[in-house]
């Protein structure tokens, strides 16, 4: 595989050191993650909690359907946990660009630019779970060409700011790279499945014991989503860092240049 313009061999994206990478930042900067995405995931699972019932929220008991006010809360739980999620990713998006090029972690410079995003963050989200699910029911593989076609909506959303565009823009930036791409991000989501199994496992012993043990539950299982979730977005964005190295010429410190 060669690039067009120089007619030499593309460089590869590295999976490896990216995944090193990602948990160096992650066990680093351990403190500064889970400060940023436990209260939003917090938040998001009190609000989910009160709407359909914290059992339901934290996994223990499957959702009522039966009526249509259990659809409408069940609609909004989604939605109100797909705008953490942005919230969230966008926040970690810029610990890790900072991170990495060994600047300070700088929590309360990263709202704005978060806040300011999570509209077209959430929908984009939402769309590319969507069209992630139709291809996991069609069959695996081709629901992970599409999670890997469409992995850096997050970075090019937060440092591009093109909105809308970000599913086109994803699509540039990931070509000729998505099966390496598919395999970084099985392992994460095998890591995450990991901490999920191991977080409502022990949750749900914890839930046992009445309303503290619930409240309990609800705070450990937040604290235990943030992980994962940190973890998916900070390799996200190294992924999207290499991208642009490899096909654009543009090193990390500037893209980390856009929050200055």
């Amino acid at each position: 595989m060669t690039d067009a313009s120089l007619g030499q061999p593309r460089a590869p994206l590295g999976v490896g050191a990216i995944i090193g990478e990602s948990f160096s930042i992650l066990f680093g900067h351990f403190v500064q993650v889970i400060i940023i995405g436990f209260v939003p995931t917090l938040i998001g699972f009190l609000i989910s909690g009160m709407l359909t019932g914290f059992n339901v929220a934290l996994g223990l008991e499957a959702q009522d359907f039966s009526g249509a006010g259990s659809a409408v809360a069940s609609v909004l739980s989604i939605v109100i946990n797909m705008v953490v999620y942005s919230i969230t990713t966008a926040l970690l998006v810029q610990l890790a660009y900072d991170a990495k090029l060994s600047r300070p972690i700088r929590i309360g410079r990263y709202l704005g630019p978060a806040i300011s995003v999570v509209v077209p963050l959430a929908i984009m989200t939402i769309a590319v779970t969507i069209l992630v699910g139709i291809g996991l029911m069609l069959l695996i593989v081709p629901g992970l060409w599409v999670y890997a076609v469409f992995a850096v909506i997050a970075p090019v959303i937060v440092i591009e700011r093109v909105g809308f565009g970000a599913m086109g823009r994803s699509r540039f930036l990931t070509k000729e790279f998505r099966w390496p791409i598919v395999g970084a991000l099985v392992l994460a989501l095998i890591l995450s499945m990991i901490i999920s199994f191991v977080a409502l496992f022990v949750v749900g012993i914890i839930a046992s014991f009445g309303s503290i043990g619930l409240v309990l539950g609800v705070i450990l299982f937040a604290g235990l989503s943030t992980l994962g979730a940190g973890y998916m977005s900070i390799l996200v964005a190294l992924i999207y860092a290499r991208l642009r190295e490899i096909k654009e010429g543009v090193h990390v410190d500037q893209i980390a240049s856009v929050f200055d």
